[in-house]
């Protein structure tokens, strides 16, 4: 081989290994994310972060929308599900139900992407389901009770991870206080009598109330 032969350029062309994934994709947007906020996500902030031009970003990926659901099945590794089958049944829900809610209050904008999410294409997702579907199980919860068990915790669970992010004065009455009393009074109650954050207190009484609700469907030798 000649000195030239050994010093060419290389051809342009196809790299031998694809310079995105969707794990690197997914990684960049939550880098994103957390730099600019999901206000500031967009598919060519994205592009920038991985040194891409946006139309390499797109023979990979969809779509904003796509990008969303993996980073969505991507945070749901974030939630604790390590209390199932070391722990008694109840304290793994909580531990995982306070994990969920509060991993989507940092997420919230991920919300209305999960309410309605499929798990197929999700497997970090199914495989958050499969641990406590199986927890539930062993607990005597009646098969055909797990799945609506499941959608109740998880319908409370986002709507509590919105409220975590509500502002502290949003059930201040104000100048209509004389209108409402009762209620006016209960907020200024709450107010005084609470030792935890709104949300948090909200939070602990509706769990539990699930909780109990849980309780009173178990059977067998679990009960």
């Amino acid at each position: 081989m000649t000195d030239a032969a050994r010093t060419a350029p290389r051809r342009a062309g196809r790299p031998l290994e694809k310079v995105l994934s969707r794990g690197r994709i997914t990684i960049a947007a939550l880098e994103v994310i957390t730099i600019e906020g999901y206000g500031g996500f967009t598919m060519s902030s994205l592009a920038r972060t991985l040194k891409v031009a946006p139309s390499a970003l797109y023979n990979h990926v969809s779509s904003k929308q796509e990008v969303l659901q993996w980073l969505e099945d991507h945070v749901m590794t974030m939630v604790d599900v390590s209390g199932f089958g070391s722990e008694p049944w109840d304290a793994a829900v909580r531990r995982w139900a306070w994990s969920y809610r509060d991993v989507f209050a940092r997420h919230a904008p991920l919300v209305p992407l999960v309410a309605v999410l499929p798990v197929t294409g999700a497997p970090e997702t199914l495989k958050m389901y499969e641990t406590v579907a199986v927890g539930l199980a062993e607990a005597g919860v009646p098969g055909e009770t797990i799945i609506p068990a499941i959608v109740a915790v998880e319908s409370f669970i986002f709507g509590s991870a919105l409220d975590a992010n509500a502002p502290a004065d949003i059930f201040d009455t104000g100048d209509l206080a004389d209108s409402s009393p009762t209620f006016t009074d209960a907020v200024r109650s709450q107010d005084r009598t609470s030792g935890a954050a709104p949300a948090d207190a909200a939070f602990r009484f509706g769990l539990e109330a699930l909780l109990a609700a849980l309780e009173s469907t178990r059977s067998g030798p679990h009960a």
